[in-house]
Parts: C-alpha cells; sequence; structure tokens
C-alpha cells in the first residue's frame, strides 16, 4: 500500500476522502500531462499532426480496458456535452424512466426537453422500485446513474443486465462517473445500451476528459444533430455520417485524452481486480462502523451491497471540524458525504470515527 500511496503526493498531508468529488492526479499522469505540453511548445504543429494516432491509442486502451470495441467508444470531454447530444438525438415523445433525486445533471437535462417522465424511487427496494417501473411504464429510455453521487446507493450490473434482457426495447442509457475505476466492468456483457462516464473522478485521470461507450445497436434508435469538421476524422470515424463522429464535432484535446489513456495503464500497473477488492474491504469497514454511530439513513442500512460513497449526515460545521483536522470530504444537502478509493487504509477510517466521537461528543 505505502508504494500505491507514493503515487499521490495529496496522500502525504491530507486523510483524503473526497474521491467523489474530486479524484486525485498521480504522479503518471501528471509526468504524460508535462511531456505532453513540452512537445506541444517545443514542436507546435508539428506535434499536433499526430493527434490522430494518439486518440486512436486513447480509443483502443479505453475500449480494451472495458470490452467495447474501439469503433464504439466516444471520446468527449465531459458527462452532460455527451448525454445532451444524446437526447439532442431522441424522439421528443419518448417516454423517460428517471431515478427521483438522482445526479442533476441528468434529470434536469431531461426535464428541459419535455419528455414524457416517469420515476422509480431511491431506497433499499431501489431494484424492486425499477422493475415495477419498467413494467407499468414501458418507457422509451431508462436514464440513471450506476451509483448514487448523494449516498452511494448502488445498482449491481447483473441487475442492469437482467433487466435489459427483460425489457429489450427499452434503451438503458447509464452516468457511470461515480463507478467506472472502482470495480472491473465488461461493458458488451453488461447489456447496457450507453455508458457515459467522466474520468476525473475514481479513474484519476484529471479534469477534461469522459468517454463514452456504445452497444452496436444505439445508432438505430438515437439520430445526434453535432456535426463538426472534426467528426469524420480518424481512423475510427472516417466515413460520412459516422454516428460517434457525432458526439465529436469540435477538436479534441490530446492533453485531456491522453491523461485518460495514462491513467488506464497506471489502474493495469496497479491491477483493477485488486482495486475492486480494496474498495469493498474499506466499503465494508467504513459501513459497520458509521452503522455503530447511528449515522447513516436507513436505506442504506438495509442494503446488503453498497458503493465506497457514505453520507454520514451533519452539516458545514461538521464538514469545517473535519477539515481542521485535515479530513477531506464534501458537503452535501443534507450532510457531509465521505469516499473511500483504494488507496486509502483501514487507518485513515479509524481516525474518521474517532473525530466523529469527538464532535458528537462535544
Amino acid at each position: 500500500m505505502k508504494n500505491l500511496r507514493k503515487a499521490f503526493p495529496v496522500l502525504r498531508q491530507y486523510v483524503y476522502l473526497n474521491n467523489a468529488s474530486c479524484g486525485l492526479l498521480s504522479e503518471k499522469v501528471f509526468e504524460y500531462r508535462q511531456d505532453h505540453d513540452l512537445d506541444l511548445l517545443i514542436s507546435g504543429s508539428v506535434f499536433r499532426d499526430k493527434q490522430g494516432e494518439i486518440l486512436e491509442k486513447v480509443r483502443e486502451t479505453v475500449g480494451d480496458f472495458f470490452n467495447c470495441a474501439p469503433n464504439r467508444v466516444g471520446l468527449i470531454h465531459n458527462f452532460s456535452s455527451g448525454f445532451n447530444t444524446l437526447l439532442e438525438g431522441t424522439d421528443k415523445s419518448s417516454k423517460i424512466l428517471l431515478l427521483k433525486e438522482d445526479y442533476p445533471s441528468i434529470n434536469w437535462a431531461v426535464y428541459s426537453r419535455e419528455f414524457d417522465v416517469c420515476y422509480a424511487k431511491i431506497d433499499e427496494d431501489l431494484e424492486k422500485n425499477i422493475e415495477n417501473a419498467l413494467t407499468e411504464n414501458r418507457p422509451d429510455l431508462f436514464c440513471f446513474s450506476i451509483v448514487q453521487y448523494e449516498n452511494g446507493i448502488k445498482l449491481q450490473t447483473a441487475f442492469l443486465k437482467e433487466m435489459k434482457e427483460k425489457f429489450p426495447d427499452t434503451l438503458f442509457v447509464a452516468d457511470g462517473t461515480q463507478f467506472i475505476g472502482t470495480e472491473r466492468f465488461d461493458f458488451d456483457a453488461s447489456k447496457i445500451d450507453v455508458v457515459i462516464a467522466s474520468g476525473y473522478k475514481w479513474m484519476n485521470a484529471g479534469y477534461g476528459n469522459a468517454i463514452m461507450l456504445f452497444q452496436e445497436d444505439v445508432p438505430k434508435k438515437i439520430n445526434p444533430k453535432s456535426f463538426g469538421f472534426n467528426s469524420l476524422q480518424g481512423k475510427y470515424k472516417a466515413h460520412e455520417g459516422n454516428f460517434l463522429g457525432k458526439f465529436e464535432p469540435g477538436h479534441q484535446d490530446t492533453l485531456n485524452f491522453g491523461s485518460a489513456m495514462a491513467a488506464i495503464k497506471f489502474i493495469n500497473s496497479v491491477g483493477i481486480d485488486l482495486i475492486e477488492e480494496r474498495i469493498k474491504f474499506l466499503s465494508k469497514k467504513a459501513k459497520e462502523e458509521f452503522e455503530k454511530l447511528g449515522l447513516l439513513e436507513e436505506a442504506v442500512v438495509k442494503r446488503t451491497q453498497h458503493s465506497s460513497i457514505f453520507n454520514i449526515g451533519g452539516d458545514a460545521k461538521l464538514l469545517q471540524f473535519l477539515n481542521n483536522k485535515n479530513i477531506i470530504a464534501s458537503l452535501k444537502n443534507p450532510g457531509v458525504r465521505v469516499s473511500f478509493h483504494y488507496f486509502n487504509t483501514e487507518e485513515e477510517i479509524d481516525l474518521l470515527v474517532t473525530a466523529l466521537k469527538e464532535y458528537h461528543q462535544k
């Protein structure tokens, strides 16, 4: 663990429990970014002439990591740009199933287009609620987060696959931003139609990069309107009307997308199975400790499987108290959110628990 932690300098000064808000930059990704901009500095367009080759490698690296053919890997700069483009290509009469109080960048984007909307409630029976809503409403699209950003409630990919097989006519569109990078994920096997995810959180890839993964038949159901000169540039989108190109109409930043590639290479050097094992271990320990203190909402306590994101209640005063002890978390209304990545330790959970006991005994 010590060697893994050395790659993230922030850990030398903080108990960093805020990866759900801002993922840490590893030294390997930082080195890539330095080398990239040095090449641009001294070579200018000579370096940019290689952009097609760089982006091909990024697309192939992403595709290999998530088991998705590179011609079905979109490279975008954030979740919202990809999701909004997808919605613009969706028939306006469509019925869309959402999770009530899901991530605003999902629900607000749908509301703004006045689709016919139905809901499933986020609670301890989330899976049952989703299946009931799919059965009753037969939506054209189901748009959802795999992991809830406020309290960490998580949908299992096996359940999503089961639902997709049961409701094949519904397009499943998942926000994977709080999910990718936390465990092994086989996109093709998942049967989810579209996964969109920013890389700056659990992938530790820095800001300005996100991915879209598509199943083969998605272009038959979505018709995006965006287009530009870059839409037809590159090995995997060189023909007119290319579906990927409609999500990539403008110039693409090899600094940011190359950072995603560097992050995946670093994850591979650590081992995604080890990362998954560490996160599950830390999540289990943290949940047990928070339950003892009575800090978790009932919906979280009653669920057998959970992510490593927790809302432990409290307010800005609690957050400031923790910050004063160099424990970094986020304020989510209501409550303080903490999140654990593979580089966190049992000792850091103990430090947090000790601090919480001190705060609540005041």
